[in-house]
């Protein structure tokens, strides 16, 4: 893929990224998105410096651990290639606030034409958190406040389960469909290392295209080469790295 064309997809994935992830519990802080739901997905429950306000940074991050504090959240803030001020991850690391949990966002140019999608079953955003968090271990309100954002989001998710002939659960995933470009969210497998993952997305992505979906990305963790391999398959290619960073020790 080009140069100009990766870098014109991912920040439309990044873009749809924020919208898929919103949460009800969301504010503007000169021009810094603060999200504060108390569900697990860090996304939903950080700050995003999408612009460079009037505020002193010092200042503008004094206000932001207000809003956490009474959210009864630790703060921290996700840096991405777009975060303002531009120098914002050489700022916080000089402050001390350590870096964690990067992620690479991966992105599809063209979605291939697939076989028809497996037989997958439709979950609503409260069968779709109790299913995916069961398989994570999420707390109750976790689990709770996945629902919620899901159910709230301002882009429509579809949850599915894929399941075998007799009803057991083989895997689950998310697709959110905007325009002509899909997000994948929340890939997990109930029994791993059997191709169920894989088939789940190529059934999500063949799903995705027949809604008019011509584009995909997804976020996985730097770490996880496992899944990035999978993507690879897919034919998924990198095309940019966020991470986080916090004064807190205990997210580090």
């Amino acid at each position: 893929m080009p140069e100009a064309r990766l870098q014109a997809l991912a920040l439309r994935a990044e873009r749809a990224g924020l919208d898929a992830s919103a949460p009800p519990q969301q504010a503007d802080i000169d021009g810094w998105l603060i999200r504060l739901s108390p569900g697990k997905a860090k996304r939903s429950r950080c700050i995003n410096a999408l612009r460079q306000g009037a505020l002193p940074l010092d200042e503008l991050l004094a206000r932001c651990r207000q809003a956490f504090e009474a959210a009864g959240l630790p703060l921290a803030v996700r840096v991405t290639p777009w975060s303002q001020p531009a120098d914002l991850d050489a700022l916080l690391a000089a402050r001390g606030w350590g870096a964690f949990d990067a992620a690479d966002v991966m992105v599809l140019d063209a979605l291939p034409p697939q076989p028809a999608p497996a037989r997958l079953q439709a979950l609503d955003a409260a069968a779709y958190a109790a299913t995916v968090g069961a398989l994570r271990g999420s707390s109750g309100s976790a689990i709770a406040a996945h629902a919620e954002r899901i159910a709230n989001a301002p882009v429509q998710y579809q949850g599915f389960a894929l399941l075998d002939d007799a009803g057991a659960l083989l895997a689950c995933g998310q697709m959110v469909v905007d325009g002509d470009l899909v997000g994948l969210y929340d890939i997990a497998s109930a029994r791993p290392g059997q191709g169920h993952g894989e088939r789940l997305c190529r059934s999500l992505l063949a799903l995705a295209r027949s809604q008019g979906a011509r584009q995909a990305y997804l976020q996985v963790g730097s770490d996880n080469a496992v899944a990035q391999r999978l993507y690879a398959r897919l034919g998924f290619v990198f095309a940019y790295r966020y991470h986080y960073r916090s004064p807190e020790p205990e997210l580090r």
